[in-house]
């Protein structure tokens, strides 16, 4: 068997969680009975939230108190001090002060949690008018709070909220913009603690409601088999193409995106099987880990089950999750193409040969082993589409995703795998719903500080009332803060004080919102930290920061498709549809001439004017069809730019058809 051959056989490989761990351990020590009490919490956390999706939410506040809390507590057990593992043994004295430090955190978070609900009637008619306890018991609380994220997000995010809450507490000791009264601790503590606008507001909401969910949804797609179903999958529908295992891996990645939103996740899943692939074949190893990367890094930004941020942008345009995926679904479709362009070029510039069809799984017989599966999807995006809540569509969606997996044994789940699939759920959610939590005392600093408005004109005086410019400095904040943050804390953080001056420019709301969560994605791809780039370099064993550089190329569609809908919104759905199809198709067009150029292959190699007239062609076509620019109207200079393209892929098409025709006469005398 060939060295390709070979690399056609793979299986998938799953990280036991802690309830398989527990199965096969033999021997009972303190370290353990920590992951039997974590275990046990998760699972029962997770049939608490199936049992409020059907039966509805209890008291608002009591509600997340409780989620949080949990959280936290799980939180400060799975990430240990002093310790790598709160698997490893305790068998010094450090180690067995982090272990005595932790137990006292957790009973701090029993603490606080038993002060709120105690009388919760009670705890809630105190707002505006606190009792010194509730000052010390809201100040533990924000200091768990950031302890937990600096355990579960890291280090960059505290920092981050440090100055926000540093801010709100001493606005007169700053300079510009940030100066302004200081905010009493009382009056901060009220807002952070007491209400539903700091800690406990609208991210920690849709965290406890529909991510948490969704996750679980997530989990038990992966403990069924659906990672290699969709690999496969792929495989079957374009390994036979010119390059494809690199479309398969863009395929199966963009598949992976709709049960998982980690992109590092996804890289290690799926790229462990497509990076040597495509090595193998002749790719080059950079840019086998680059296309890995960037097609990985699309999951969030993949319908129908996005990043936790999406929840959030439906929460705060008051409009039901099933917009924000309709709105997100050609920007999407856009990103995925222009990575499948970049691969077809590359495939044809280096010669690399198909595969044959007799090598590759077959599509009828991989549909029909999990056809059951992206039945469970369909499930769950028709009661999203039919106006059930997230919940209550998650909720379905597991259920049915249950049921439909006995239909097969290789995607059959026993018990243990149903209880496996939940509590890795839940730990999934933890650093989410913590980011959540800390993500709130952001917003609620910005809100008692006034910092706000005061940033939103500063920012709209920055770019001289000039979009373009604005737009690029929301773009760098969002890319920088994502280096150290959770997507989800990026996309609140940016929407809480850029967003608001977008819309002033007269940005459309969801383009706003939309605009913020691409630029807080796209850092998994971005140098100097791209983490997804680098997961991928350490598959393909190339340098991290070069694979970044390669990724943030072949991703360049990430970069360019937030700027193309804020300017064109009919790429979201808004407006009239033959502008939707019109404009998408201009897009398509774009991008493959941009891909093209960028690639410097188009039916042959593309060089010196030919190679910028493509490129000004791929500008052209990627203008916004309503607006004027010098004079012109915007649809002229797409149409033309389209023309032109098309005119120089005929052009380079007749070329190549008689360059082969001159070689076979050649040969043939």
């Amino acid at each position: 068997m060939s060295q390709t051959e070979s690399a056609l056989d793979y299986g998938e490989v799953k990280e036991p969680t802690f309830l398989e761990r527990l199965l096969v351990q033999k021997h009972w020590t303190l370290p353990w009975t920590i992951t039997f009490f974590c275990v046990v919490i998760a699972v029962a956390l997770s049939f608490f939230h199936l049992y409020v999706a059907v039966f509805g939410t209890p008291e608002g506040r009591s509600f997340r108190t409780t989620h949080l809390s949990v959280m936290m507590v799980l939180a400060l057990l799975i990430h240990p001090l002093f310790r790598k593992s709160h698997f490893d043994v305790i068998d010094s004295p450090l180690k067995a002060l982090g272990f005595g430090l932790d137990l006292l955190l957790v009973c701090a978070v029993i603490f606080v949690h038993v002060w709120t609900m105690w009388d919760i009637d009670a705890f809630q008619l105190r707002l505006g008018s606190k009792e010194q306890g509730d000052l010390i018991v809201g100040t533990i609380c924000i200091a768990l709070v950031l302890e937990a994220t600096r355990r579960t997000v890291g280090v960059a995010m505290v920092c981050v909220t440090g100055f926000f809450i540093f801010h709100a507490l001493y606005a007169h000791k700053f300079f510009g913009f940030f100066y302004g009264p200081p905010t009493r601790p009382s009056k901060y503590i009220d807002t952070m603690f007491m209400s539903t606008d700091g800690i406990f507001g609208i991210p920690l909401h849709v965290a406890a409601t529909y991510i948490v969910l969704f996750i679980i949804f997530g989990g038990l797609l992966i403990r069924s088999g659906a990672g290699k179903f969709f690999i496969d999958l792929a495989v079957a529908l374009t390994g036979h193409r010119v390059g494809g295992p690199a479309k398969a891996a863009t395929v199966a990645s963009g598949f992976m995106g709709t049960v998982s939103g980690s992109a590092v996740a996804n890289v290690v899943t799926t790229g462990s099987f497509t990076i040597p692939l495509m090595k193998n074949l002749g790719y080059r190893a950079k840019f086998a880990a680059a296309v890995e990367a960037c097609a990985s890094s699309g999951g969030q930004i993949t319908p129908p089950i996005m990043g936790a941020a999406a929840f959030i942008i439906a929460e705060n345009l008051a409009l039901p999750y099933v917009y924000v995926i309709m709105a997100a679904v050609i920007p999407a479709f856009l990103y995925f193409a222009t990575i499948y362009f970049m691969v077809h070029f590359e495939a044809e510039k280096s010669g690399i040969e198909r595969i044959s069809k007799d090598r590759l799984p077959k599509t009828l017989e991989v549909l029909k082993d999990g056809w059951h599966l992206l039945f469970a999807l369909g499930v769950l995006i028709f009661f999203l589409v039919s106006g059930y809540t997230p919940m209550m569509s998650a909720f379905w969606g597991i259920l049915a995703l249950v049921g439909l997996s006995f239909i097969n044994p290789h995607t059959r789940m026993s018990p243990a795998d149903i209880l496996a699939a939940f509590e890795s759920g839940i730990r999934a959610t933890v650093p989410v719903t913590v980011a959540c939590a800390c993500a709130g005392i952001i917003i609620g600093s910005v809100f008692v500080s006034g910092l706000g408005l005061k940033f939103t004109q500063s920012v709209i005086d920055l770019s001289g009332g000039n979009l373009l410019i604005l737009l690029s400095l929301t773009a760098v904040a969002a890319i920088v803060l994502g280096m150290g943050m959770t997507t989800t804390a990026v996309y609140i953080t940016v929407s809480a004080l850029i967003v608001p001056s977008l819309e002033k420019l007269d940005v459309l709301p969801m383009a706003a919102h939309l605009f913020a969560f691409y630029f807080g994605v796209v850092s998994t791809i971005t140098p100097p930290v791209a983490l997804a780039a680098f997961a991928a370099a350490a598959i393909a064993k190339t340098p991290p920061m070069e694979t970044a550089v390669e990724s943030a190329r072949v991703g360049i569609a990430k970069y360019l498709v937030p700027f193309a809908f804020v300017y064109n919104p009919s790429l979201i759905f808004e407006g009239s549809i033959l502008w939707t199809v019109y404009s998408t198709l201009a897009a398509i067009a774009g991008l493959w001439l941009l891909s093209a150029s960028l690639e410097a292959w188009l039916n042959g190699p593309l060089k010196g004017l030919l190679r910028l007239l493509v490129f000004i062609a791929a500008v052209l076509s990627l203008m916004p069809p309503t607006i004027d620019i010098f004079g012109i109207p915007g649809v002229i200079l797409s149409l033309a730019g389209v023309a032109i393209g098309v005119a120089v892929t005929m052009m380079r098409r007749r070329d190549s058809n008689l360059r082969v025709s001159g070689e076979k006469g050649g040969a043939h005398v």
